[in-house]
């Protein structure tokens, strides 16, 4: 059964260890790189005796260490330095790096990655003054980028009263919708060809199939797989439903805008989303999940389809063609509720340069070797396509351009119409995704304790205090 051959991916979903696949060639991408390799340097180092000390987040893939592993060494061998690399989990970076902020330069890694710091502490890190500017690393290499990608990375410092790049940016990922075909087929009697393309009818669709879907499959499978628990699942899922509604939190100066013009579509985009869960059509437990939660549940068939901000949980079965490429599917989102094209909200996977770090010219030159293209190319595709490239030209890859792929093509497809997170505006955001303002609203509507407009002004009125109290 499906079922059972699923089994050993929750677990791994659980341990954010995910199914093996080897990297795929770099075919003609590196030759179309050649001139932006750096050439091998010599480097000045007046800490020789201290290795260069990086903290990485552990990868959902083991390809994905892997393929970073491979471009330490290789900047080894051309920068004769001693490399210190740890590896830490998800969900215990972020306040490992709190930690040694707090305790003292001796426990401060000179590079930080963490799949989430770009949504939480990066921001704030800028404005403090505690990362290094980065813009000597990304200049060389600014052609390459998007604007988008650029304006993600370009933070607000309130020491130095001006902005500047403060992160060097790595992968980027957008909100991506997953079902599965074959329950679609088999259990509801739809196909991909029938699920609607507008905004209301689309949502309804996937309501509506729920009776069919139970009748057929059992009471424990429930049609939409939407996060109601404080999980950053629940943030990143409600940010797209934001943007749907045309909800601006903050303008374009960064200014707080929720609580003027945006209430009333505010309170719509609150009772769209939790909609799912009091029509009974989302699974109970979705009130605890972690951020694997979502994923597990797809994967275990215990939702028809979910919502989520990377294409993990397709790539965790790429080592089965028949489950990858025709069982599982990724669909666009619908138009926006007014007709128009939906926006997506992209989040970039930066790493940054601490700026208590007494080696900041390795990491620059680090950073800058692997933030070349055909570096950076092999390390996003260690990550299984689970992010996408931050460059356009690596998009010419084969890797990103199989036919039969609908999870990639469907995420490329949605890069062409996107902004940056509203961390980029005002590092006060990043407080409104670290509290989880969204889904703590979301899990108190959930429970009972709020309705949609009671939990916009609850909402609202957190937010205000973030931003006052912002220095």
């Amino acid at each position: 059964m499906v079922i059972a051959a699923l089994i050993g991916d929750i677990v791994f979903m659980k341990r954010r260890k995910f199914t093996l696949l080897s990297l795929y060639g770099l075919g003609g991408l590196a030759a179309s790189c050649t001139t932006a390799q750096k050439q091998p340097s010599s480097i000045p180092n007046a800490n020789a005796e201290k290795p260069l000390k990086i903290w990485w987040q552990e990868g959902f893939y083991p390809e994905e260490i892997d393929a970073l592993k491979r471009v330490i060494d290789q900047w080894k061998a051309q920068s004769d330095v001693e490399v210190e690399l740890s590896i830490i989990p998800q969900k215990d970076i972020l306040a490992s790096l709190d930690r040694a902020l707090a305790t003292g330069a001796d426990d401060i890694p000179d590079i930080f990655y963490s799949g989430s710091a770009d949504l939480t502490t990066i921001p704030r890190l800028a404005w403090d003054g505690e990362l290094a500017d980065v813009s000597d690393v990304i200049q060389p290499i600014e052609k390459y980028y998007t604007s988008n990608v650029l304006d993600g990375v370009n933070y607000q410092n309130k020491t130095a009263g001006a902005r500047s790049y403060y992160a060097v940016p790595l992968m980027q990922s957008a909100i991506h919708i997953h079902y599965w075909e074959d329950l679609l087929i088999n259990a509801v009697g739809e196909r991909r060809t029938t699920i609607p393309k507008d905004w209301r009818a689309f949502w309804d669709f996937w309501q509506t199939v729920h009776a069919t879907l139970q009748t057929n499959q059992g009471s424990d499978i429930y049609s939409v797989g939407m996060p109601m628990s404080l999980s950053l699942d629940t943030y990143n899922n409600f940010e797209q439903f934001l943007e749907a509604h045309n909800v601006a939190v903050l303008d374009e100066s960064g200014n707080l805008a929720i609580a003027n013009a945006n209430r009333d579509a505010f309170v719509n985009a609150i009772e769209d989303y939790a909609r799912f869960f009091k029509n009974g059509t989302v699974p109970p437990d979705a009130v605890d999940w972690d951020n694997t939660g979502n994923n597990v549940s797809l994967l275990s068939r215990k939702s028809l389809m979910t919502v989520n901000h990377t294409l993990s949980a397709p790539g965790s079965q790429r080592s089965d063609d028949t489950t990858y490429y025709e069982k599982l599917a990724t669909v666009k989102w619908p138009t926006k509720p007014d007709g128009s094209p939906m926006r997506y909200v992209i989040e970039i996977k930066q790493a940054v340069i601490l700026g208590r770090s007494t080696q900041q010219k390795l990491a620059k030159d680090f950073l800058g070797f692997l933030a070349q293209p055909q570096n950076l190319s092999a390390y996003t595709k260690g990550a299984q396509g689970r992010y996408l490239p931050v460059m356009p030209e690596l998009f010419d890859d084969p890797f990103w351009n199989d036919k039969r792929d609908t999870h990639i093509s469907v995420a490329v497809e949605q890069l062409q119409n996107t902004r940056p997170a509203y961390q980029a505006l005002n590092p006060a955001y990043g407080e409104v995704a670290a509290q989880n303002v969204w889904g703590q609203i979301m899990n108190k509507i959930a429970l009972g304790e709020l309705d949609s407009s009671s939990a916009a002004d609850e909402a609202i009125a957190t937010i205000q205090t973030i931003f006052d109290d912002w220095q």
